[in-house]
């Protein structure tokens, strides 16, 4: 069959794509302990190398994988988790269904690939067994808590107290309180609600997001030798934390990105601004001088 010239560039990116994705399954299948899971990454896996052997038909052509993207998505899956790297990949899938819809114009046999790769996108959903998944809840309970309640607090203490140091100090201090207070509540909560989570895991994702928040948050304190700037610095990097996660839900949970966003981090800057003009309300109050 002779095709046209941009057809076959078309059929070339997607072979391409479908032997990449055929070699990223496979590899994400050998090192997956879950056996449900395993079992349905190679059957996609088989499904891809199907889909490279179609294409290969009207291209004439043998193609190596992309050796960027094949380590790209192994790196996030190992590192990330299964379901965040998968969903990447599912959103790589969507863009390819486009090209798919552009094919099938000049040959309709392509239609059947494109049926195929809805089939992966709900087996894709529908496979996720994966423990971090599971206690998400936890870990945005921390993260959530830290975030809020320590730039709201550091905010406070920057004007209260005027001192680098002990500001560090007592934001720690009052971290670590209320990581062990979150822990020991979620582990109780877990425990009463009677779901299927190990209250001792919840706990410990809880108190693990936070208090690594708190060291996070803290750090300018340290290394920032101006006091504002200081608090400038935590701000940023508390934007940056829920930049970060709320875009790692967002991929992994199907969830909105923006509206969640904007909501902590609107949130969260005015808890700070709240606290900051208590802390000056203290310094008034109490007389402390700089």
């Amino acid at each position: 069959m002779k095709i046209s010239t941009q057809l076959k560039d078309n059929l070339l990116r997607a072979q391409r794509n479908e032997i990449t994705e055929h070699h990223i399954y496979r590899q994400l299948a050998a090192v997956t302990t879950h056996l449900a899971n395993r079992t349905i990454l190679q059957n996609i896996a088989d499904d891809e190398k199907r889909h490279y052997e179609f294409w290969r038909r009207f291209t004439g052509q043998d193609l190596q994988p992309n050796s960027w993207q094949l380590k790209k998505y192994y790196f996030i899956s190992r590192v990330f988790g299964l379901t965040f790297g998968i969903k990447l990949m599912e959103q790589g899938e969507k863009q390819a269904q486009i090209n798919y819809q552009t094919i099938t114009k000049e040959l309709p046999e392509a239609a059947d690939i494109e049926k195929d790769e809805e089939k992966h996108e709900n087996k894709l959903i529908n496979m996720i067994d994966e423990e971090k998944l599971q206690y998400i809840g936890s870990v945005v309970l921390g993260l959530n808590d830290a975030l809020v309640e320590l730039t709201g607090a550091l905010a406070g203490l920057t004007l209260a107290l005027q001192n680098n140091r002990l500001i560090a100090m007592a934001g720690l201090i009052t971290g670590i309180a209320a990581s062990l207070s979150m822990a020991v509540s979620e582990y109780l909560s877990t425990k009463t609600e009677g779901v299927e989570k190990n209250p001792l895991k919840a706990s410990l994702y809880t108190g693990t997001a936070y208090i690594g928040t708190v060291i996070l948050l803290i750090l300018p304190y340290l290394v920032v030798p101006n006091l504002y700037l200081a608090l400038v610095v935590t701000l940023l990097l508390g934007i940056s934390v829920i930049f970060m996660f709320t875009y790692y839900l967002a991929v992994a949970k199907n969830l909105p990105f923006k509206r969640r966003f904007w909501e902590m981090t609107l949130l969260g800057l005015g808890v700070a601004a709240i606290s900051f003009g208590i802390g000056y309300l203290v310094r008034l109050v109490f007389g402390i001088e700089a």
